[in-house]
């Protein structure tokens, strides 16, 4: 037997002037999605915001339904109309803001996270990741191999 260790890379900004102008404006746009968040039982509102390689920005938010297992996360609302209406386009960025009692950026659930994993190996292109409100500690994932290590992959089905 051995003993093995998975460890991920992030980086963390301590505030939004860290970050560059798009991606600032990208945080902004996924914190002001959250008011369009349909969230009537958990209360808890996300927003998303995809930047396309092509400038164009995608919103998402989540949407409740009183069948829990019905609703949608934030991510994956925004990253299947990127992929319904944008089939071509190359998703460069995703913002998540989502409110958080201790103050720690939210990230995405783990089948969000296996969402983000396709659209890249889709793209064939990583998804740079940023979690965080426009107030507060902001965390920037390179792909989604560092917030899902040892991910299902369409090779295991080979």
């Amino acid at each position: 037997m051995k003993d093995e260790r998975i460890e991920i890379n992030y980086k963390s900004y301590d505030s939004l002037a860290e970050l560059s102008d798009a991606d600032a404006e990208l945080l902004k746009k996924s914190e002001e999605a959250r008011l369009n968040a349909y969230a009537p039982y958990s209360k808890f509102h996300v927003g998303a915001a995809i930047r396309l390689e092509n400038g164009e920005i995608i919103l998402g938010t989540n949407q409740e339904n009183a069948a829990y297992p019905s609703g949608m996360c934030a991510e994956r609302v925004a990253l299947y109309y990127a992929g319904s209406q944008f089939p071509n386009s190359v998703i460069e960025s995703i913002a998540v803001s989502a409110p958080s009692a201790n103050a720690l950026p939210v990230p995405p659930c783990g089948a969000c996270r296996q969402v983000l994993l396709e659209n890249e190996q889709r793209q064939i292109k990583k998804i740079r990741v940023l979690i965080g409100q426009t107030k507060g500690k902001i965390i920037e994932f390179d792909g989604s191999e560092s917030l899902l290590p040892l991910a299902f992959k369409e090779s295991f089905l080979r």
